[in-house]
């Protein structure tokens, strides 16, 4: 088995990253494996951790319509070139971790990707030399309010919300170009989602290149590469399961977020201290 590294939180509440060994123990690292972190002699015994999303990037880069059918599924052309954007790393849960679902949306819907962990720092670089700043692999869900996606014309706050990138469960280093990926919901056999990674439109060392050519990529930030076709919505109680051959499972389950807080007119005394302050 592929070598699988961890972030994990002690009983302590200290956070390290680690290697996840075969009995389920945690060999702790002296830093981020990316950043040139080795084991420091420390062992976690199992059940005296928590799994943690495997990184903590500066920023999350994610593709749309990188598989051809899910831009046909989503209404729209394949691409000519990649089509980016933003989330929020607020966004990042843990496996296991509850994915909320907001009250400002009506539909929410799973996204199983395949995750790029970016390992150095890099800026316009070729195709070539981008293969090498791909340190390693995870799984993603990049859940979506639809709704909400399709109303604002940009995706910025249907891929925002909190909770909606539910990352790991650890890293590898590499992976089978025809590795599968699949989504499953609760206990259906059947995958909702199910692609080979390599029917990606643009390849991870493409989007790596295409990237770094528009911003400067830091290690451990995160490339979320695309979505094959089959997405639909999430409700509470759901647990969705997102696989990738070689790597492992993503697993959340879903709830519903509180209510949005009433808005509280100001009473007089409010109102009337407000306009001293104006005055003075």
């Amino acid at each position: 088995m592929a070598d699988r590294y961890v972030r994990v939180k002690d009983s302590q509440d200290k956070v390290s990253y680690g290697l996840l060994e075969l009995n389920q123990s945690v060999k702790l690292l002296s830093g981020a494996p990316w950043l040139g972190g080795e084991p420091n002699g420390e062992l976690l015994a199992p059940d005296t951790y928590q799994l943690l999303a495997p990184c903590e990037p500066s920023k999350i880069v994610a593709v749309g319509k990188n598989y051809s059918a899910h831009a046909v599924e989503m209404g729209g052309e394949v691409p000519k070139e990649p089509i980016l954007f933003l989330k929020p790393t607020t966004t990042i849960i843990a496996p296991e971790a509850e994915i909320a679902l907001p009250p400002q949306s009506k539909r929410v819907e799973y996204e199983g990707e395949l995750a790029l962990v970016i390992g150095t720092k890099c800026f316009n670089l070729t195709p070539k030399k981008a293969i090498a700043a791909i340190w390693g692999y995870t799984i993603a869900n990049d859940v979506t309010a639809r709704d909400i996606q399709r109303s604002d014309s940009q995706w910025t706050r249907g891929k925002g919300f909190d909770t909606f990138c539910p990352l790991g469960p650890w890293i590898v280093r590499e992976i089978s170009p025809s590795a599968m990926l699949q989504t499953f919901m609760n206990d259906v056999k059947k995958p909702l989602q199910s692609a080979a990674i390599d029917e990606m439109v643009f390849s991870p060392d493409y989007l790596v290149s295409y990237i770094s050519q528009i911003m400067t990529l830091l290690p451990g930030d995160i490339i979320l590469t695309g979505t094959p076709e089959g997405v639909g919505p999430m409700q509470e109680g759901d647990r969705v399961c997102v696989g990738i051959e070689g790597i492992g499972k993503l697993q959340n389950t879903v709830i519903l977020r509180a209510a949005l807080p009433a808005i509280e007119e100001l009473d007089a005394a409010d109102i009337e201290d407000s306009d001293q302050e104006l005055i003075h």
